[in-house]
Parts: structure tokens; sequence; C-alpha cells
């Protein structure tokens, strides 16, 4: 399966986003792409060569965010019982996907959920 190249470029841009989180580090437990903080899962980004269609999955407790994100295109609670926590998959490659800041907007409020006091702190003096 080809990745296409503006679901790639989103997808990049909000790996980089989610990375550049204070205290964010990128794992990849199962083989995909997680960018954790305090040793906790804000964002999986699965992988981006092809085997699976690129896609983000965060932690939206803001019901407004967590409504608005299940209206994309192709949008669906997270499995494993994650949606039931707020965990919400959105897949890149549909056409009406979200843009990619919006996406980081929500890389962000996730990172929220989990982060620690002081690095949110941190992130609102950047």
């Amino acid at each position: 399966m080809t990745v296409p190249k503006n679901a790639l470029k989103k997808w990049e841009k909000v790996r980089e986003f989610a990375l550049g989180m204070p205290g964010a580090v990128e794992e990849f437990p199962w083989g995909e792409s997680v960018a954790k903080v305090n040793k906790k899962v804000f964002v999986f980004l699965g992988v981006d060569d092809g085997s699976c269609p690129l896609g983000v999955t965060l932690k939206l407790k803001d019901d407004e965010a967590h409504a608005h994100a299940l209206t994309c295109p192709g949008a669906e609670p997270a499995g494993y019982g994650l949606g039931k926590a707020g965990w919400v998959r959105v897949p890149l490659a549909e056409k009406g996907a979200p843009a990619a800041e919006l996406l980081c907007d929500w890389v962000e409020e996730s990172y929220r959920v989990i982060a620690s006091k002081r690095l949110i702190a941190e992130l609102d003096a950047q």
C-alpha cells in the first residue's frame, strides 16, 4: 500500500510537533511509533511504511474536541477499550481528514492530559 503524500506530510508534522513537547520521547512498542511523556503514551503514531493506513490516536478529554474528532471521516473510538477513556483514532489519508494544525492542537490537548504539572508549566512558558 502506498502512502499518500499529503497524509505522510501531516503525519511527519504531527510527529515532529509531538516530539517537540517538553519531556517527550519516541518509543516503538508493538513496532509502532508512539510519543510518551512521563513513560506514558500521549499519542499513538502508528507506522509510516504503508503497511497500515496512516492515522493518529489521541486522548481527548475536552468534550467538544472529542466530539469534533469523531466527526472526521473514518474516525472512531480507539480499540482495546481505550475509546472508553477518551482515546480517538483519526485516519490521515481520508478525504476531508483534519489539517495538520488541528491535529497538532489535539496532540497538545492529549499531552496536557498525560504530562505532569511541571512539564505543562514548561510548555506554557514557551
